[in-house]
């Protein structure tokens, strides 16, 4: 198998990180994360145009028709730039869910807006009970006349304050059971938004629905079957979420390398010591194996086996998790007193890879969903 990229996929990497480092300085990012919005609007414009927020999507809705190597490619683009735009939310997980959940008039109504910048989603699918879980929401959906009334709290609805829709999960279908999905407005009745920061600089809020209304035509999909796409939805966000990582860990190898190169001790640029080469040479090895295990993700991301699919996903979440850990640890020490302060960009890195490590899941929880997977397989499960 070829892991090279086309010259399409290699261009698309040249463009937007050539647009990140014009645009997209460390002092503006934090002028944004600052800011009351959190993201700039213009910049967002900009991916429109570059046509990034309509790469996954078909043509036929006016996409792009990218692969999930287009996503990756994308992901770890901006995570070198520690972008603060919604693209993950809107894009992969929202765009994903309507794409391959949605009925054709959803698709036609709703993906060209993603793709021109008009349109941001949020997906609620989370609970504080739950934890990790998608299974069992306590949300619930109650049939009622022309539609449904939704009721129930939603826990770290990433990019929640900037969404125009959420995609909220819910259970109690028309069977009686099972999980539905459902498009719900940011200015439907009953809804309630409670925004705060993130750790690393975004935006997110829980949900609050006392019996919110919607019609039959939010349903996404079909009534009690919204479990299979929604975990499709989250795995292929996780893998998007491993090349984000990839592109973090890069930039902080890089940014400790050129540290070791010029702080000087004893009269000599401390990389000379050869200890420290060690554990930068150890930091380099863990961004290769991130990065294989990221393209992996990426090439199972549209599997449509969910067993392979989730397999791959959760062995580089895993990974990817603890190499990230692992580097971050090791820029912060290399870097001492400084790679703490909110000045220096390392210190946003290494929050920026801890709250990716605890999103879908962090690395403990997708450690231990592969080791039930292999007993299962052992057992012919």
């Amino acid at each position: 198998m070829d892991f090279r990229y086309t010259e399409e996929q290699l261009a698309l990497q040249e463009t937007l990180q050539r647009y990140l480092s014009r645009h997209y300085d460390f002092e503006r990012r934090r002028d944004l994360a600052r800011s009351a919005q959190g993201f700039s609007a213009d910049v967002w414009r900009q991916f429109a145009d570059l046509g990034i927020l309509a790469l996954p999507f078909p043509e036929r809705f006016g996409g792009m028709g990218g692969t999930a190597v287009d996503l990756l490619i994308v992901m770890e683009q901006l995570g070198r730039g520690l972008v603060l735009e919604p693209f993950a939310s809107t894009v992969v997980l929202c765009g994903g869910l309507i794409r391959d959940a949605g009925s054709d008039a959803h698709r036609s109504r709703l993906l060209p807006e993603i793709g021109a910048g008009r349109l941001k989603l949020a997906l609620a699918a989370y609970e504080a009970a739950g934890r990790f879980d998608l299974d069992h929401p306590a949300c619930t959906a109650v049939p009622a006349a022309g539609g449904w009334r939704l009721s129930g709290h939603k826990s770290v609805v990433l990019d929640a304050p900037s969404a125009d829709w959420f995609i909220v999960s819910a259970g109690n279908g028309a069977a009686g059971r099972g999980l539905s999905l459902f498009l719900v407005p940011r200015d439907a009745a009953g809804l309630e938004l409670l925004p705060y920061p993130t750790q690393s600089g975004g935006r997110a809020g829980d949900l609050r629905l006392s019996d919110v209304r919607v019609d039959e035509a939010s349903l996404l999909g079909c009534a009690g079957a919204g479990l299979e796409p929604l975990q499709r939805a989250i795995d292929q966000a996780a893998a998007a979420s491993c090349a984000e990582a990839l592109g973090v860990i890069g930039m902080l190898n890089r940014t400790t390398l050129e540290y070791l190169k010029t702080r000087k001790q004893f009269g000599v640029p401390i990389g000379a010591f050869q200890s420290l080469q060690h554990r930068m040479a150890d930091m380099y090895i863990a961004e290769e194996q991130a990065r294989s295990m990221s393209l992996i993700a990426a090439l199972h991301a549209q599997d449509p086996d969910p067993a392979i699919r989730r397999r791959a996903i959760t062995a580089a979440k895993a990974y990817v998790g603890h190499a990230a850990r692992f580097v971050g640890q090791q820029a912060v020490q290399l870097h001492g007193a400084m790679g703490m302060v909110d000045e220096h960009i390392v210190s946003h890195y290494f929050k920026r890879l801890t709250v990716i490590d605890m999103t879908f899941g962090d690395a403990e929880f997708h450690l231990a969903r592969f080791s039930d997977s292999l007993l299962a397989t052992a057992s012919g499960g």
